[in-house]
């Protein structure tokens, strides 16, 4: 029969330990990789910095992102050394070239008096509600407090910026904003899903407020009741927003929300719907072209007729508004490959998705290398002069 000594004098025998003084020289040396292989109630009392959290129990599913360069040497630690010799071993067998254990572990590391953080972490109710995030390697904990403490701002709180409303608040983001002049009619309710009947008549930033703060009170709602408009763009931006997301449905706003992102170098996760139509790309300043680079000018109004005049399947704007919250959240994280110079077309009678590159415009008079436009236009003006007249 093996016993547990047994197996742990064997795990030992075969990789490497430092003590605590080695392992602060590792670490200064800024070489390994910092894995905490001990269970959460542990590493909320205190944890080396810089160290990622990776419960043993789920180190072989989850190392793989805490650690990608397999070369690269790992230092592993737990509370005095048993659960990280065993890590140490499984890692060299998961082909990891130099995983190094902590011998002592948490504890001899404190003895030494070594530097120890303290968790900011969410508590148990937090913890619970997010729990599927927590289960994300590119989520987790930190991420979902990033989450927490992040600002979006949504324009409009229509097709699009309602269903992106209700992901945004449901996945926890920290403070949402709202700019909305409309009020909540009946021809909304096909497809405007954080408004009901009863809610006619009603502001729309009043009835979305109501609902994203009865599905999730962390979230802090900021209602804007006015239209957005060059008086007040700055003050609202002023606010400190991470990321925009554009529903608009006109395109004097669009061209504003464009101009001033570039200034305030905030990103822009944009979409639009028609018929059965959607599309959604990112614009993210100083990285990607801007809705200048892509539309200079805006279209006469017999090729991009409004919701109102053409028609919209109800359905589209849920997939486009969550597209733009997934976008949103990928930027708020700052994990994954925003559709940063891609446009993302939907075909919804077809159901398919296609891409187009689309690129910055050196010559664009916002965000090109001699723009010409430096302070806000009469919108409304720059969109009607592109037209024929009536």
């Amino acid at each position: 029969m093996v016993s547990y000594r047994d197996l742990l004098a064997q795990a030992k025998a075969e990789i490497d330990e430092v003590d605590a003084v080695r392992a602060k020289d590792l670490i200064e040396s800024g070489d390994p990789v910092i894995v905490d292989v001990r269970e959460q109630d542990e590493w909320d009392e205190g944890h080396i910095g810089g160290a990622v959290h990776v419960p043993r129990g789920h180190l072989e599913s989850r190392i793989e992102a805490a650690a990608p360069d397999r070369t690269r040497p790992v230092l592993i630690y737990c509370a005095v050394g048993n659960r990280s010799a065993f890590a140490a071993k499984t890692l060299l067998e998961l082909g990891y070239v130099e995983p190094v254990s902590l011998a002592g572990g948490f504890t001899d590391w404190k003895r030494n008096g070594f530097p120890v953080e303290l968790s900011a972490g969410l508590d148990a109710r937090k913890r619970a509600r997010y729990s599927r995030h927590l289960l994300i390697p590119e989520v987790g904990e930190q991420g979902q407090l990033k989450l927490l403490d992040s600002k979006i701002l949504l324009i409009g709180a229509g097709g699009l910026g309602s269903p992106a409303s209700l992901y945004l608040a449901a996945a926890g983001v920290g403070r949402l904003g709202i700019v909305d002049a409309d009020v909540v009619d009946e021809s909304n309710l096909q497809r405007q899903i954080v408004h009901s009947t009863e809610r006619l008549g009603e502001p729309k930033v009043d009835s979305a407020r109501r609902t994203i703060e009865a599905l999730n009170p962390d979230v802090e709602v900021v209602a804007y009741k006015e239209r957005l408009t060059s008086e007040n763009v700055d003050r609202i931006l002023a606010d400190g927003w991470d990321v925009i997301v554009d529903g608009a449905d006109n395109f004097p706003t669009r061209y504003l929300v464009n101009d001033a992102s570039v200034w305030h170098d905030i990103p822009v996760v944009h979409g639009s719907i028609y018929r059965f139509e959607g599309q959604v790309t990112v614009f993210k300043p100083g990285e990607g072209p801007c809705y200048r680079c892509l539309f200079p000018s805006p279209p006469p109004p017999e090729l991009a007729p409004s919701c109102a005049e053409g028609g919209v399947l109800g359905v589209l704007p849920g997939i486009i508004g969550s597209l733009q919250a997934s976008e949103a959240l990928k930027l708020a994280l700052g994990i994954g490959e925003p559709l940063i110079g891609r446009l993302m077309l939907f075909d919804a009678l077809n159901a398919e998705f296609s891409d187009v590159s689309i690129r910055r415009d050196p010559e664009c008079p916002v965000c090109g290398e001699h723009p010409t436009i430096t302070e806000y236009i009469d919108y409304v003006e720059f969109c009607a002069g592109t037209r024929e007249p009536a």
